[in-house]
C-alpha cells in the first residue's frame, strides 16, 4: 500500500525530506507528485543498486544530504537507461534547500550529465555516490558541450552547493510526475469569472481610455511596482504598452538575471498606439527586492517613492538610501507626484521558495504602505510556466485548483486578500499578441485604477 504525504508518494520507504523542503523542491518543478524509488541508507551506494530501482523511470530527482546539514542535488527529465550517451535535457538543474532554494540550471545546449552504468552524474561535473561510496566528488575541469566546444554544463560553486562537504549520510531518489488537476479534467465551474472574448478586451481597453481619476488634481494615476528580482515588473509594463501599441515591444529592460536589471527609479508612461495621448496612468517600476541586506531595493526607498521624492531615472544604491536636497525636502510633494496604488509583483514558480529574510522584507513593506493606507495588490506571474494545463490553454486559469492554491498561498504568505491577487501572464518570448492573455492583462489594470480610486476618495475625505 502507497502511504500519501502531500505530494509525496512514500511506498514503503520513509523520506527523509520535511513538509517544508518538500514544498521548496515541488516549487521548482510545478505541479507534481515525487514517489521514493531508491534510497541508499537502505539500498545501499552502488551504482547497480541505483540502476535497479531509478532506470527508465521518467523524470527524477536526486536528493543528497551530507554531514555539514545541507540538503542538495539534481533533476533530470530524461530517463536513465545506461545507454553511453551524453545526454542534452535543458530542463536539468542543480539544487540546494538551505534556507530558501537556490537553483542552477543547465547551460543551453550542454550535455547535462553522460548516461553509462556508474554513479548518477550531472555534467561529469558532480558525482554522487560516487565509487560505491556515501560521497559526492566535484570534478571542476570542463567537459564536452553539445556546440563543440568545452565547457562547465553547470555554473555552480561547490562551498555553496554543498559546502564543500563530500560525505553523504542520505541520497535519495524520486520519480517526478505531473498531477492530474481534477477541476480541469471534469471542466468544473471556474472559481473566477472571465469573458475571453474580443468584445471583452476592447471593452477593457476603453474603459481604461476613458478612465479619470476622482480627484481632478490628479490627471494620471501612479502605480509603484514591486517584487523581488526577475519577478516581472518591468516585463508587465512592456505587455502593457505592446496591447495598446498593438505589437509586442520591448521598452523597458527585462530578462533573467541573478541580480536586478532595472537599477533606477522608472516611470512609465503608456500611450494609445504609436501617434496617441498618453493613458491615464503610470507605471513606477523599481530595483527588485534581494533577501541579502544592502542589495537590490533599500526599503528606506520605499518611503521616498511613496511620497514622490524620487525623480525618473535616479539610480538606486542598495547600501545607501534617497536623500533629497534640502530644497526639494522642504516643499511636500504634490498628491499627482505621490504613489496611489502598490502592486506587489511575485513569480508563481518560486512562491513556495521564498526565503525567511526576503519574505521579512516584503511585511516590512507592507507594514509601511498600511501605516499610509495606500492600496496594495498581487500581480502573480508566469502562472503558464508553473501549471501545465495554464501553459496548453491560459482559458484554464480559473479552472485549475493548483493557481487557486498558489493565490491562496501568495495571499497567506503577504498577508493580502484573495480577492486581490490575481494571476497574470506577460509577454515575455511571443512574437504576436494573444487574446487571452491581453484579457487577463487589462482586468490587472483595471483594478489597479479601482483601487488607486479607493486611495484618492481616501484623500478627498480627509
Amino acid at each position: 500500500m502507497n502511504k500519501m504525504l502531500g505530494n509525496l508518494s512514500l511506498n514503503s520507504l520513509t523520506s527523509n525530506l520535511t513538509e517544508k523542503k518538500r514544498k521548496q523542491l515541488c516549487g521548482l518543478l510545478g505541479n507534481v507528485e515525487l514517489t521514493l524509488l531508491y534510497k541508499a541508507s537502505v539500498h545501499g551506494y552502488d551504482a547497480s543498486a541505483f540502476h535497479q530501482r531509478c532506470d527508465r523511470q521518467g523524470p527524477t530527482l536526486l536528493v543528497a544530504y551530507n554531514l555539514s546539514g545541507y540538503i542538495f542535488g539534481g533533476y533530470t527529465s530524461v530517463d536513465y537507461a545506461q545507454s553511453g550517451q551524453h545526454i542534452i535535457d535543458e530542463k536539468a538543474f542543480l539544487f540546494n534547500v538551505q534556507g530558501g532554494a537556490l537553483c542552477i540550471k543547465v547551460n543551453t545546449g550542454c550535455n547535462a550529465r553522460l548516461d553509462d552504468a556508474r554513479a548518477p552524474n550531472f555534467g561529469q561535473q558532480l558525482y554522487f555516490c560516487y565509487n560505491n561510496q556515501p560521497v559526492v566528488y566535484h570534478q571542476g575541469q570542463n567537459v564536452y558541450c553539445g556546440y563543440g566546444g568545452k565547457v562547465n554544463p553547470f555554473n555552480f560553486n561547490p562551498a555553496t552547493l554543498y559546502g564543500n562537504d563530500s560525505q553523504l549520510n542520505e541520497c535519495e531518489v524520486y520519480k517526478v510526475e505531473q498531477k492530474k488537476d481534477p477541476q480541469i479534467s471534469v471542466k468544473m465551474k471556474p472559481w473566477r469569472n472571465v469573458q475571453w472574448t474580443e468584445k471583452r478586451r476592447d471593452e477593457l481597453m476603453k474603459m481604461i481610455r476613458n478612465y479619470k481619476p476622482l480627484t481632478t488634481s490628479v490627471s494620471r494615476v501612479r502605480i509603484l511596482m514591486i517584487g523581488p528580482v526577475g519577478a516581472g515588473k518591468s516585463s508587465f509594463f512592456n505587455s502593457i504598452n505592446s496591447i495598446f501599441m498593438g505589437r509586442i515591444t520591448s521598452k523597458a529592460m527585462s530578462g533573467s538575471a541573478g541580480t536586478s536589471l532595472t537599477t533606477q527609479f522608472r516611470t512609465y508612461p503608456v500611450k494609445d498606439g504609436r501617434e496617441g495621448k498618453p493613458l491615464p496612468f503610470v507605471l513606477c517600476d523599481t530595483m527588485g527586492l534581494e533577501e541579502q541586506s544592502g542589495a537590490g531595493l533599500d526599503i528606506d526607498d520605499i518611503s521616498s517613492i511613496l511620497q514622490g521624492l524620487i525623480p525618473d531615472r535616479y539610480k538606486f544604491n542598495p547600501k545607501a538610501p534617497f536623500q533629497p536636497d534640502e530644497k526639494k525636502a522642504s516643499r511636500p510633494a504634490s498628491l499627482q507626484e505621490k504613489i496611489h496604488c502598490v502592486v506587489y509583483v511575485i513569480d508563481a514558480t518560486k512562491i513556495s521558495l521564498m526565503s525567511d529574510q526576503l519574505e521579512e522584507k516584503l511585511r516590512s513593506v507592507r507594514s509601511q504602505l498600511n501605516s499610509v493606507a495606500i492600496p496594495q495588490m498581487v500581480l502573480m506571474t508566469k502562472v503558464d510556466e508553473t501549471c501545465p494545463h495554464v501553459q496548453n490553454d491560459l482559458e484554464n486559469i480559473y479552472a485549475s485548483s493548483y493557481i487557486k492554491m498558489k493565490v491562496q498561498e501568495v495571499s497567506s504568505r503577504l498577508g493580502v486578500p484573495v480577492s486581490c491577487v490575481l494571476p497574470v501572464k506577460n509577454y515575455s518570448q511571443d512574437l504576436e499578441l494573444e487574446l487571452k492573455c491581453d484579457v487577463l492583462l487589462l482586468n490587472a489594470i483595471q483594478q489597479m485604477l479601482r483601487f488607486a480610486d479607493d486611495y484618492l476618495d481616501d484623500v478627498d475625505t480627509i
